[in-house]
């Protein structure tokens, strides 16, 4: 609970609140034997996950100032203009951190990809298919070591795939708050520059690769 703060000197909560994003960033936590006098070790801690939860939640959601300050509503005027003010002054530190942490969660990262996309006219048990299939090839880097990865899916897979890239893309955002998604922007590849987005020009290709038609072929590539 962040109304454990009106137990300090406003000073005395400014070194704290910046001892507390230090921890949250990775360096040196605050101590507790520091504020024996002040708190029980089951308030020092409840107030420490407070004002940790507070921090990453005010950057993450990209709360206004209105909403920041509401949420300290329970402290005095000056408590909450300091915490407000620690914030804002570390706001930049804390996303970095925030989204250090989130793209940790797999050492793995898309460096580029391509695609080709196929088009199975028939298969050893069906006479007739024209069943459209998208080689996706994927370029990883793990440990400084570029691995290819490639995937064969048909049109329901792929679409399932964009949905969910769309879905990971504005989670991104919203923690990067880039507003034109630029820094964020999942399937960036330098291979080819157009201004029609890849996902799109993968869907629309499937969408009409019915028209294609083949004689005594059993697999057609097109190469794009």
């Amino acid at each position: 609970m962040v109304t454990l703060l009106n137990r300090l000197q406003v000073t005395e909560c400014l070194k704290l609140c910046h001892t507390v994003v230090d921890g949250m960033c990775g360096r040196e936590n605050p101590h507790k034997g520091d504020y024996c006098a002040t708190w029980s070790l089951e308030e020092w801690l409840e107030l420490l996950n407070s004002l940790t939860t507070f921090f990453r939640m005010a950057v993450g959601n990209n709360c206004s100032d209105e909403e920041v300050l509401a949420g300290l509503s329970n402290v005095s005027s000056d408590h909450s203009e300091t915490v407000h003010s620690v914030l804002r002054a570390r706001q930049e530190e804390i996303k970095r951190t925030l989204l250090d942490r989130t793209t940790s969660i797999s050492c793995a990262t898309l460096q580029d990809f391509d695609w080709q996309l196929k088009l199975a006219l028939s298969s050893d048990k069906i006479t007739s298919l024209h069943t459209p299939l998208l080689n996706l090839s994927l370029d990883m880097k793990e440990n400084g070591v570029l691995q290819p990865v490639t995937l064969e899916m048909n049109r329901e897979e792929l679409n399932a795939l964009i949905s969910s890239l769309e879905a990971a893309n504005k989670v991104v955002d919203q923690i990067s708050d880039q507003p034109d998604g630029s820094s964020a922007q999942l399937g960036k590849t330098q291979k080819r520059q157009t201004d029609t987005p890849r996902d799109f020009q993968i869907s629309l290709i499937l969408a009409d690769s019915e028209k294609f038609s083949g004689d005594s072929e059993t697999l057609k590539t097109i190469s794009l």
